[in-house]
């Protein structure tokens, strides 16, 4: 009677099962499914009536904050005399920060500055974007966010700029290597946001469509296998990216202001050196 039940039990599970894996590898409308996964749901805050909107982006973004600070206050903890391994990967991560600062010219006690904002906004992008392995759609889906997050970086990039060559020297790097190049130095100020912006919206929001469209086509172990790449590394490459450039563009006003005041420092030490020659050449003639 015991096998007689259990036989039983298994032919309605088998029946279950193959019914419910039909239900998963069913295709419907293609199209119409990745819409609904791209549109951002859109509610707005408790208690404010409809003053304060809230969608998708902005909790995941709060999200990914908390999810942030939480890292840091474990990867940070108290230091040892004897390095935890956990010390030793934040260590070797500031590092690895301090080699590509001074790549950029930047010199130690400017690196200092820089790495705190830029490796938060790195961490920050990280979680943000890593946040899709477990099926919520990123912020970065939503073009306000990578806009949000490139002009914050430009401003953040013009301050520091400012911060460590001054004012004449952060125009100074307008005029680098030639005056003509001012208008095209200008230009590249608004171009380097939105490049940011559409680098980090192109690669994520694509990485979004095909997961959404193989979770589609082929729900089971394809989605994971794939997951690991455009999910996972490819949210923390997008963030190394937008953190580097970030170093990058500072790096890059500090070395035009420079070059510009030696070149500026060489003209009049020549020029001085030719009217000490004429002084000296007159002297002789007089005499």
């Amino acid at each position: 009677m015991i096998v007689a039940l259990a036989a039983s039990w298994w032919s309605q599970f088998w029946e279950a099962f193959l019914e419910e894996l039909k239900g998963v590898f069913h295709i419907g409308n293609i199209g119409e499914e990745i819409r609904e996964a791209i549109l951002q749901w859109r509610g707005y805050v408790p208690g404010t009536g409809e003053r304060v909107p809230l969608t998708d982006a902005i909790i995941v973004t709060w999200i990914a904050m908390l999810v942030g600070i939480i890292f840091f206050c474990w990867m940070g903890g108290k230091k040892s005399r004897i390095p935890t391994k956990r010390q030793a990967v934040m260590e070797s991560l500031i590092n690895v920060m301090f080699g590509v600062c001074k790549d950029y010219g930047l010199n130690e006690e400017q690196s200092e500055k820089v790495i705190p904002m830029v490796g938060t906004i790195g961490i920050f992008l990280i979680c943000c974007n890593t946040i899709s392995i477990f099926h919520i759609p990123p912020p970065a889906k939503n073009i306000a966010f990578p806009f949000a997050m490139a002009l914050f970086a430009i401003v953040y990039v013009i301050f520091m700029s400012i911060r460590f060559v001054g004012l004449s020297g952060f125009a100074r790097s307008f005029t680098d290597p030639k005056p003509f190049m001012i208008p095209f130095k200008i230009i590249d100020f608004f171009i380097k946001p939105i490049s940011l912006a559409l680098r980090l919206f192109g690669n994520v929001f694509g990485a979004f469509i095909l997961m959404e469209f193989l979770g589609i086509v082929c729900p089971i172990i394809v989605p994971g296998a794939f997951s690991l790449w455009f999910d996972l590394m490819d949210g923390i490459l997008q963030a190394v990216v937008f953190s580097y450039l970030t170093i990058s563009y500072i790096g890059e006003v500090v070395e035009s202001a420079h070059a510009t005041k030696e070149r500026k420092e060489e003209k009049m030490k020549l020029k001085a050196e030719k009217e000490a020659a004429k002084a000296n050449s007159e002297a002789k003639s007089a005499a």
